[in-house]
């Protein structure tokens, strides 16, 4: 998937974010070794300090860890993983929602129109 970025936030965000969401998503499992910084902001165009920096928070956060001559894992805590899961669905349910309100849809215009949506793809799974 290539990196976008939007100019209203800083790189070194985005990257987390994007880093962050690879993780839930299960891109890198847990232990996994992840790419050099270098390779990694040659892969994202970016400059090595700002993925080295955007690595560093996610370290802080326990998402990622160092070691001294092998390189950065993926931390193996799976319930840290499945939080972070967890709270990504969450925002983007908010911001759904936020939308639906937008447009004017009412919250259970809005669930039915989930509901209709699960039962055809339900339906299509099945098929």
């Amino acid at each position: 998937m290539p990196w976008n970025f939007d100019d209203d936030r800083p790189i070194y965000l985005q990257l987390m974010e994007r880093i962050r969401h690879d993780i839930a998503a299960g891109v890198y499992k847990p232990g996994d070794k992840i790419p050099s910084v270098r390779d990694l902001a040659l892969d994202a165009a970016v400059n090595p300090n700002t993925m080295q920096k955007a690595l560093s928070e996610l370290e802080r956060a326990g998402l990622v860890h160092s070691q001294r001559t092998s390189g950065r894992y993926i931390t193996d805590d799976r319930t840290l993983i499945q939080k972070v899961r967890k709270e990504l669905a969450e925002e983007h349910i908010c911001q759904f929602l936020r939308q639906m309100q937008h447009l004017g849809f009412s919250n259970p215009e809005t669930l039915e129109l989930i509901e209709k949506k699960l039962e055809v793809q339900n339906h299509e799974t099945d098929s």
